[in-house]
């Protein structure tokens, strides 16, 4: 299986509909969460670029769908818009929702799906909601439980446990993993399951 270095994502373009997504072929991974979730964080930690996802204190600041090209191949990552939007419009919500779910209704190249959550609140509604459409599409699911810092390990592996115990009981494709930006652990294990998803269809 191809390793892929992940520090050479480079950005490639944004999309505020799905028509405008870049040509639908290779593989990509999309990272998807709650606002404030840690997500932009998350991919900065793996690609070694703290200014590749901006990161933000307002919550529902990624408003595109920005794809990031890796190089080696015909591979991207692609960061979804935030949910869980405190001070946004209606429309504006219902459009974001929108254009999630058409990419991820349409979308051929997409090969798994990164789901972030706080460690201290994690399964909300939508990801309960984005879990169970991973469930009935089949689609490899990573949930990335973010801040792991922030708990202390027993409890930490204690939530782990419990959520990754739940999902395998749901369906094979889907698996847990402790993360932390901060101290820069569950990396390699990130690295190693998006490997497999981006190489193992394409190659």
């Amino acid at each position: 299986m191809q390793t892929i270095k992940y520090d050479s994502a480079e950005f490639l373009t944004s999309a505020q509909k799905y028509s405008q997504c870049p040509s639908d072929t290779g593989a990509e991974v999309a990272f998807a969460g709650r606002s404030n979730a840690g997500k932009s964080s998350s991919m900065n930690t793996l690609t070694r670029n703290s200014k590749l996802a901006r990161t933000s204190k307002t919550p529902g600041r990624t408003q595109l769908l920005n794809f990031f090209s890796l190089s080696g191949g015909d591979y991207r990552l692609v960061d979804l818009p935030g949910y869980g939007f405190a001070k946004v419009n209606r429309t504006m919500k219902e459009d974001w929702e929108e254009n999630i779910g058409e990419y991820l209704a349409e979308r051929v190249s997409l090969r798994g799906v990164v789901l972030v959550m706080d460690i201290r609140h994690p399964m909300t509604e939508f990801d309960q909601r984005m879990v169970e459409w991973a469930v009935q599409t089949e689609m490899p699911m990573r949930i990335l439980l973010t801040k792991s810092d922030k708990l202390k390990k027993g409890p930490a592996k204690n939530t782990y446990l419990k959520i990754n115990n739940e999902l395998r009981s749901r369906a094979p494709w889907l698996s847990a993993q402790l993360y932390s930006s901060l101290k820069r652990e569950g990396v390699n294990e990130l690295s190693e399951w998006l490997n497999g998803q981006l190489t193992e269809t394409i190659d």
